[in-house]
């Protein structure tokens, strides 16, 4: 009994982990580890970073207002009342592998507000889905920083 609680408890961090990085993209290079780094801190340059550690291979940038997704109103009128802002943070990953380097690109995305009533939960940041686009852009700055630099993609 002991045991297939310690197996449950496993397999429910493992979903865990894997939800927190739904979205992301990876991408693989024959490259090294510094040179992929350079390149994507390079990369990131642009997107007001706050944090990052080489060692750990993390660039995380701050929370930047992002236009929506998606118009949204609210309510059975169909009213604007409550705003559409949203904010965005990326968070770039970069990995040694033996002879390649890979690089995972995930966008943390946040809505303003998006639930209705009177209570404390009404005033706050929820989540909601990632912008392909966004990641996507980055995904590509890097892989072109890179090809200029000699490396192709594993």
């Amino acid at each position: 009994m002991r045991t297939f609680r310690f197996a449950i408890v496993v397999l429910a961090l493992f979903s865990v982990g894997c939800a927190a990085l739904s979205g992301s993209q990876e991408q693989y290079f024959v490259c090294s580890y510094d040179i992929v780094w350079d390149a994507s801190l390079e990369t990131m340059k642009g997107q007001s970073v706050a944090t990052y550690d080489k060692d750990k291979g993390v660039i995380e940038s701050s929370w930047l207002d992002v236009p929506p997704i998606e118009e949204r109103s609210y309510g059975i009128f169909g009213r604007d009342g409550f705003g559409n802002k949203e904010r965005a943070r990326m968070t770039v990953s970069v990995k040694r592998l033996n002879d390649v380097a890979s690089v995972s690109v995930l966008e943390t995305r946040q809505r303003w507000h998006a639930r209705g009533g009177a209570t404390s939960q009404a005033t706050k940041w929820w989540p909601v889905e990632p912008s392909e686009d966004a990641t996507n852009d980055i995904v590509v700055r890097i892989t072109a920083k890179l090809k200029e630099k000699g490396c192709v993609p594993a």
